[in-house]
């Protein structure tokens, strides 16, 4: 059994902070251990904390990334509107281009999205800023 990777000290959140998990229910994350880490050798790109709306999987869905479908032979019972769940960089930034992105947590983002995504347009669809 192959231990699962949880966040070390090298993850940290936009905001600079310790990493916050995105979500046990459904599971998420690259790793599948809630956590939206980029992984010991920051390969993982599964970065972006969002909240699932039905316009973004309706539009996610209709370019190839159909997350609502559950797929039981791959453990996902898939994606309904109010999950939370660590979408991949790049598609958060496909569906920011095509005026679908879904709003997201920056606590539980991780910081190495910010070499994709600048951290002032993450805020403008932040629903964890005080």
């Amino acid at each position: 059994m192959v231990a699962p990777v949880i966040p070390g000290p090298h993850e940290f959140n936009v905001l600079g902070e310790a990493l916050q998990p995105c979500s046990d229910d459904p599971l998420t994350g690259f790793f599948r251990t809630g956590y939206c880490a980029a992984g010991p050798e920051e390969a993982a790109v599964h970065l972006v904390c969002i909240e699932a709306s039905a316009a973004f999987l309706a539009y996610s869905a209709s370019v190839g990334n159909d997350l609502s479908t559950p797929r039981p032979e791959f453990g996902f019972a898939g994606i309904v509107p109010g999950n939370r769940w660590c979408l991949v960089a790049a598609r958060w930034a496909q569906a920011h281009a095509a005026g679908k992105a879904p709003r997201l947590y920056l606590r539980a983002t991780n910081r190495k999205v910010l070499d994709f995504i600048p951290l002032d347009l993450l805020k403008a669809y932040a629903l964890d800023l005080n």
